[in-house]
């Protein structure tokens, strides 16, 4: 039994399978994770808005594997959303790559993708492909 970090059985048995330049999308509790995540599988971890959020989930996972890069969903004004810097102060040194919507949708929808998470965040634009 898993006792520390991510103990979540579906995503370890993804994350034991994957190499480098694979790729997992951490989603708000907006983003259409069955349309726009390809063959991913797909975890559905929202109990209740607000809980978990990406933030969270990230955390969770930079104990189990190494994060190369990072892109997030620019929104179309160019404004930047206040968790862009926590995302920054999580992955310091990694520069974040900002995708249009519809670029972001297309990139989680690669072959690459691997792993789609589904939480609870209610932040716009707490999208995270890593």
């Amino acid at each position: 039994m898993l006792k520390s970090g991510c103990i979540n059985p579906p995503i370890m048995e993804v994350l034991a399978h994957l190499g480098h330049g694979d790729k997992i999308l951490i989603a708000d509790g907006n983003y259409p994770l069955a349309q726009k995540t390809g063959n991913a599988a797909k975890v559905y971890l929202g109990l209740v808005a607000g809980s978990p959020t990406v933030t969270e989930v990230l955390s969770a996972l930079q104990q189990e594997i190494n994060i190369e890069a990072a892109a997030v969903m620019q929104p179309a004004d160019g404004t930047e959303p206040a968790i862009f810097n926590e995302f920054r102060e999580m992955l310091p040194g990694m520069e974040l790559s900002k995708l249009g919507r519809y670029e972001f949708y297309d990139a989680a929808s690669e072959n690459g993708v691997c792993l789609a998470i589904s939480t609870g965040e209610t932040r716009v634009f707490a999208n995270l492909l890593i």
